[in-house]
């Protein structure tokens, strides 16, 4: 099966955003994909953490998810929606709410970011629970393929990356985490997680990404890419807008886990 990480530099304007994802899973299905990927925040990188407040939407409506159902059943693609703001609870806080569509326009999962981001290396702060609220539960869901296999995907959001416990808990066949990891963290961690995440769970992973420099001032890391069950990266892209394309190869991965089943030797 192929599948895409879109990786994205967005900007401070939503419908200017919508444009550049639509452009991207269009190219995405023109490649053969059957699953795509958004990164976290493709609809938005404010100025401010609290802009996202302005252009959070409420559960099931709203032009950012009218957006993903209408690409997902145009394009006929699974879409991971990356992650958008979702009203909460908290009116000073919204949910970052990770949305996945099935070929028929239906949000069939929705998993609201457990983790939250805070880091302070004295010129840079960052802290995630200023502006959002975090979820509880952890969610999956599972697609089938056009091969007709039945694949079990796990949605998780940047920060999550760091909790291996969570990846566990999930038991999937398919890691998805869209991200926009800050350029320090991301040059130093991203790539040894995402292939610790892979190896230890024997499990692919898609990992989309924002990458560059935004309006607001913002860089980040970028280098979007595809792991598969063994830990190698099959496809990756440094930086700026583009489409990471690869092939999942399902029976390597169910082989792998009968040669080598760590998933049953589990002992804690």
């Amino acid at each position: 099966m192929k599948v895409a990480a879109i990786q994205m530099v967005s900007s401070t304007d939503v419908p200017r955003n919508l444009q550049a994802a639509g452009r991207l899973l269009a190219e995405a299905a023109a490649a053969g994909a059957e699953l795509a990927v958004l990164p976290e925040y493709f609809c938005i990188m404010g100025r401010a953490d609290t802009d996202k407040l302005a252009v959070a939407e409420s559960p099931g409506a709203g032009p950012i998810q009218d957006f993903l159902a209408d690409a997902a059943s145009r394009l006929g693609l699974w879409i991971v929606g990356g992650t958008l703001p979702l009203a909460s609870s908290d009116p000073e806080r919204v949910r970052n709410s990770c949305t996945a569509w099935s070929p028929a326009g239906v949000c069939v999962a929705r998993y609201d970011k457990i983790h939250l981001f805070r880091f302070d290396d004295g010129s840079r702060q960052y802290d995630e629970t200023r502006s959002i609220e975090p979820g509880r539960e952890p969610q999956r869901f599972v697609m089938t393929s056009k091969a007709g296999q039945r694949i079990t995907v796990a949605l998780s959001v940047c920060y999550d990356l760091r909790f291996p416990e969570l990846y566990r808990a999930l038991a999937a066949d398919l890691l998805v985490v869209p991200s926009a990891f800050t350029y320090p963290t991301g040059q130093a961690h991203w790539e040894v997680l995402l292939r610790a995440r892979a190896i230890e769970n024997l499990a692919a992973v898609v990992a989309p990404a924002q990458g560059g420099l935004h309006e607001n001032g913002r860089r980040t890391w970028g280098h979007s890419l595809v792991v598969d069950a063994w830990g190698g990266i099959l496809a990756q892209q440094a930086e700026g807008e583009g489409v990471v394309l690869a092939e999942i190869d399902a029976a390597r991965q169910a082989a792998l886990r009968r040669q080598l089943p760590v998933l049953d030797h589990r002992v804690l």
